[in-house]
C-alpha cells in the first residue's frame, strides 16, 4: 500500500478552495497529513478534537514530536521532567490515538544529535515514554549511516520497533544523511522528501531559512526515482507513506499529484471533492 500526504495544509493554495477550510479541502485529495505544529508547541486540546471534527474518519495525522522531545530545546524549559512532557504530549494527543487518527509520531532529530552512545541510550528512552505507539525516526547526522554504523542503526531501529524516515535532501555537509532505502518496521515506511536545494539546506541563516531551505520544484525525472524507490520500500512494509516537504514554493501539492498519477493511485475516503478544483486537474 502507498499513501501520500504533505507537511501541513495551510501553505498549499492549489488544494484550496476556502481559504477558512483548508484542512477540509486537504482531507478531499490526501488520506494523511503531517502536523508541523507540534514541533513548537504542544498543541491545546480543543484543537485536537476541532482537526478530528474537520477531516473523515479514515484521515490520519503525523503529529511532529516537541522539540524538547527531540533535543532541539532542553526539557526543563518546559516541563518539571522529562516524563510529564512525555505524558503531557501523549495525553493531549489522546483522543487521536483512540480514533485511530494517528499513523505514526515523527521524531526528526537535529543534526547535533550523532551516533553516540549517549544518543542510542536516549533513543531506547522515547521508547519507554512511548510505550507501544508508533514512533519513526528521521536522523539528520550522517554518522548513523556511515559505512561502520548503516547496518547497526537499522537493527537497533528494528529492534525497538521504530519506524525508519526514509528521506531525500541536498547531501549537504554536517545536516544531510543519505538515502538508505530500506524500512524497519512490518507495518509502515516512511519517505520523506525535503527537495534538492543545496544552497538552501547548506545556508542556515536569516529569518527565512525554512523557507530557502524548503523551495524546490521536483523534476518528472526525479519523480520517477521515487517511484522505483518506493515500490523496493514497499518489500519490507506493509505501508509506505510518502511525504512532500517541498511547501515553500507551493510545489508540494504539484509534485504530490505528479507521483500520485505516476504511480496510478487513488485514495478511498477522503472529504468531498470541490469540484472547482477539477479544472486544475491538468495541471497535475
Amino acid at each position: 500500500m502507498i499513501s501520500i500526504g504533505l507537511t501541513g495544509w495551510s501553505d498549499h493554495d492549489l488544494l484550496t478552495i476556502r481559504t477558512s477550510k483548508r484542512l477540509e479541502d486537504y482531507s478531499s485529495h490526501f488520506p494523511f497529513v503531517e502536523l508541523d505544529t507540534s514541533f513548537y508547541a504542544i498543541p491545546p486540546a480543543k484543537n485536537i478534537l476541532s482537526w478530528i471534527e474537520k477531516t473523515p474518519a479514515a484521515f490520519q495525522f503525523i503529529p511532529k514530536a516537541f522539540q524538547a522531545m527531540t533535543l532541539h530545546k532542553n526539557w526543563v524549559k518546559f516541563f518539571p521532567t522529562e516524563q510529564q512532557m512525555f505524558d503531557h504530549f501523549i495525553a493531549t494527543f489522546e483522543p487521536m490515538i483512540t480514533a485511530g487518527r494517528i499513523k505514526t509520531f515523527l521524531f526528526q532529530f537535529p543534526p547535533y544529535f550523532d551516533c553516540t552512545t549517549e544518543h542510542v541510550q536516549y533513543l531506547r528512552k522515547v521508547r519507554q515514554f512511548m510505550g507501544e505507539l508508533p514512533v519513526a525516526i528521521e536522523f539528520r547526522h550522517s554518522s548513523w549511516f556511515s559505512d561502520t554504523n548503516k547496518e547497526n542503526t537499522l537493527a537497533f531501529l528494528t529492534k525497538n520497533n521504530f519506524i525508519h524516515t526514509v528521506v531525500d535532501q541536498p547531501q549537504t555537509p554536517g545536516n544531510s544523511v543519505p538515502l538508505v532505502p530500506k524500512g524497519t518496521h512490518a507495518e509502515l515506511t516512511l519517505f520523506r522528501l525535503h527537495g534538492r536545494n543545496y544552497e538552501g539546506w547548506l545556508d542556515a541563516s536569516g529569518p527565512n531559512w525554512r523557507k530557502k531551505r524548503t523551495l524546490y520544484d521536483y523534476s518528472s525525472a526525479e519523480l520517477d526515482e521515487f517511484v522505483s524507490i518506493i515500490h523496493q520500500l514497499e518489500k519490507d512494509s506493509k505501508e509506505v507513506a510518502v511525504i512532500f516537504n517541498n511547501n515553500s514554493g507551493g510545489h508540494a501539492a504539484k509534485n504530490a499529484k505528479q507521483l500520485q498519477k505516476k504511480l496510478e493511485l487513488t485514495f478511498d475516503h477522503l472529504a468531498p471533492q470541490q469540484t472547482e478544483l477539477n479544472l486544475f486537474e491538468e495541471d497535475f
